[in-house]
């Protein structure tokens, strides 16, 4: 007997052992990612043709320990690899690992194929050649520390080719992955399957070879161990007809029922001829569906629902995928009460939306993502149709109650607010509960999630978990659209920071303030286009600047100069140092109807502009950051160092009669009043008549001033 090595992912090994043994396999050991064990030549044939977990099985021909480069070349040629191929035989050397001298796997496997050839050529034998991409074998190597296994590759490509799959969907998951997970679902052949998010149909069709007992490697046209010195052409016939056979009689006998569902149409088509390929057509009934309707098929009483919902690896994903899993959660304990739910997912809050308490778990790494198998006996508890409403309206207990419950109160009074005020875009939440720090903000049908960064002290299970809550209880208060709802992490920043751009997409749409048409972009930058807790300052800049001209300062994208405009300002000049945002200023004036040479546009460093300029204006508004140290300004910013400096330059500016509008966003800020008063200047605070209702609760989000001439002082 050999002794083989049959590979698989982590988390699979004891699923593989007990397959092995099954198949007749001896002295069944399980290592790290995979499985040894003894077989003799016709046992390694029908694993390999049976296995439906193994990736790879590898016949272990020599292990050793290797220190350096030379240990692995001394070792590699000490093995009578004539005795297993022959110098006409094309080949390929796959290396597997690292160690502290060996650091690279290509020049591992450079070492091994040398040690190969050399000990062709020195039995004055041809040289056998090296072929990457149609290689008749493949000889494996893994190394581990000091440790170097080295042995041929039986199948000569990995197992789970097999041969039906030519297209998948956006995330295939692998046969063999699918293969594992069907057979921990808590599946069993007489049992119906459902996957209501089907993809290419690759569960299914793993379930529905095993119902037939189709061995999974008989579509398989080329194998490596038939490049063998000892292949047994005659042997691995007769068990290939045999397989043959069973899986033609196992098909008919199958009366178990299979069912699809798959809303992209192009990729149900592709799930069919995969079905077709594998076998196993007549026995799936694929239609098209969406997981979020669901509905029991016909014929399926009770049984087994199994899927691989998407799992998103950014949280920018989140919101729709929330919204799916919730519902899925739904829909199963609605119309599938009695049966069994397996879900296979990445995230543990995803699957927590659906609500239901899991009898079972398995983990499994998919690629690099740690992933589990959920199993949960369904029942009917936590969900009930609404009396009196249509099919499939449900009604569901509340997520994160203390925050749903205050954040239905605050749309209660918002809304109306709005609706009376000619809003589309307010606030409705600003972190009013200590354990739930984010910031909603309604942009007409839309609706901003803003987490704020978790304190330390927080551990980052616990913050996430928190931003799940707020993102389902949100969906839920709301009825919003999954796809409406958008989510930002902001952090503490510092100058023109939260201006930075996150995505090129440049999605805009146009909403109303106090009768004026402004463009903001909810996806492509942290920062929307629009404070919202300025609008007030903005409608008052409207009401103050009829005929006179009006100057705006660090002007962001502008939303200040067409509040001036629409309030009939004589001029407007805008200015800013970022092109992008003059643009975008432009482009919400021309919304307005605000065009011609009245209206000008100034990119530059304002700091620098202010010192430079002589025109003069009847009316100034400036909001500068709290703080700057932009590449693209000359020097440093601070508003509380450097305000009365700008208030000395922007006096030159100021008619007689005129007034300056500052506002800036710094927590504490404190007006140097007698510095102001030296330079002929006087302040009023204005700040609380410029807090607008959704921001009432928080005193501290900016201050306003207005800051006039001395009289007699101009």
């Amino acid at each position: 007997m050999n002794q083989y090595l049959a590979i698989t992912s982590r988390g699979l090994e004891n699923l593989l052992a007990d397959e092995l043994t099954q198949l007749g396999a001896a002295q069944v050991k399980v290592v790290h990612a995979g499985v040894r064990f003894a077989a003799d030549q016709n046992t390694a044939y029908r694993c390999c043709l049976w296995t439906r977990v193994a990736s790879r099985i590898v016949q272990v021909l020599s292990e050793f320990n290797v220190r350096n480069d030379l240990d692995l070349y001394l070792g590699a040629t000490a093995i009578s690899w004539e005795q297993y191929f022959s110098s006409r035989t094309r080949i390929v050397v796959d290396f597997n690992g690292t160690n502290r001298e060996i650091r690279n796997s290509q020049y591992g496997a450079m070492k091994v194929k040398d040690a190969i050839v050399d000990r062709f050529t020195k039995g004055n034998q041809a040289r056998p050649t090296i072929d990457r991409e149609r290689p008749d074998l493949r000889i494996h190597v893994r190394l581990s520390n000091d440790k170097a296994v080295v042995g041929l590759d039986m199948a000569g490509s990995g197992l789970h080719q097999r041969g039906y799959r030519t297209e998948a969907g956006k995330a295939p998951l692998r046969e063999t992955h699918a293969a594992a997970l069907v057979m921990k679902s808590g599946w069993t052949p007489e049992k119906p399957l459902l996957d209501p998010m089907c993809g290419s149909g690759t569960l299914l069709i793993e379930a529905a070879m095993i119902a037939a007992e189709i061995a999974p490697g008989l579509k398989r046209k080329r194998w490596g161990f038939e490049a063998l010195n000892d292949f047994d052409q005659d042997a691995w016939q007769e068990m290939h007809a045999e397989a043959s056979v069973k899986a033609r009689r196992g098909v008919a006998k199958v009366t178990t029922r299979f069912f699809g569902r798959e809303m992209d149409r192009r990729v149900l088509s592709v799930a069919r001829d995969n079905a077709g390929r594998a076998g196993v057509s007549e026995l799936i009934d694929f239609e098209y569906g969406d997981a979020t309707q669901l509905v029991r098929p016909n014929g399926f009483e009770t049984g087994v629902i199994l899927c691989n919902p998407p799992y998103g690896e950014r949280l920018g994903t989140t919101p729709e995928l929330i919204a799916l899993y919730t519902e899925l959660g739904n829909r199963l304990k609605l119309a599938f009460a009695g049966s069994v739910a397996s879900i296979f997912s990445s995230s543990n809050e995803l699957l927590s939306c659906m609500r239901m308490r899991a009898d079972k778990q398995f983990k499994l790494r998919n690629g690099a993502l740690d992933c589990v198998l959920k199993t949960y006996q369904i029942t009917a508890g936590g969900v009930k149709q609404v009396e009196g409403a249509t099919e499939g309206k449900l009604e569901e207990t509340l997520v994160a109650p203390d925050f749903a419950n205050r954040l239905k109160k605050n749309l209660s009074k918002l809304d109306k607010w709005a609706k009376k005020e000619a809003l589309d875009c307010y606030r409705v939440y600003d972190a009013d509960l200590p354990d739930y720090n984010a910031a909603i903000d309604k942009y007409a049908d839309y609706v901003v999630i803003q987490e704020y960064a978790a304190p330390k002290s927080v551990p980052e299970e616990t913050a996430r978990r928190r931003l799940m809550d707020i993102m389902r209880a949100t969906i839920q208060v709301t009825g919003v659209d999954s796809d409406k709802v958008v989510l930002k992490v902001r952090e503490r920043q510092k100058g023109k920071n939260q201006y930075q751009k996150l995505s090129n997409a440049s999605r805009y749409m146009t909403v109303n303030e106090y009768g004026v048409k402004l463009q903001v972009n909810l996806f492509d930058y942290l920062d929307t286009g629009l404070f919202l807790d300025h609008k007030i300052t903005r409608r008052r800049l409207g009401e103050m600047s009829k005929g006179k001209d009006f100057l705006n300062l660090f002007a962001y994208t502008g939303s200040a100069t067409v509040h001036a405009a629409c309030g009939g300002a004589k001029s407007t000049t805008t200015v800013d140092m970022s092109n992008t945002y003059l643009r975008w200023a432009q482009e919400n004036m021309a919304l307005n109807g605000q065009v011609g040479r009245q209206h000008e546009y100034v990119q530059a460093d304002c700091l620098q502009w202010l010192q430079e300029v002589d025109d003069t204006f009847d009316l100034i508004f400036i909001d500068p950051p709290t703080f700057s140290n932009s590449k693209r300004m000359k020097q440093s910013f601070d508003v509380q160092r450097d305000h009365i400096m700008l208030m000395e330059n922007l006096k030159r500016m100021l008619r007689k009669g005129g007034e300056i509008v500052f506002s800036n966003n710094k927590r504490h800020f404190k007006m140097d009043e007698a510095a102001l008063a030296d330079l002929g200047l006087v302040a009023k605070n204005i700040s609380s008549e410029t807090l607008p209702m959704d921001f009432a609760r928080n005193k501290q989000i900016h201050n306003c001033w207005i800051i006039t001439h001395k009289e007699g002082d101009v």
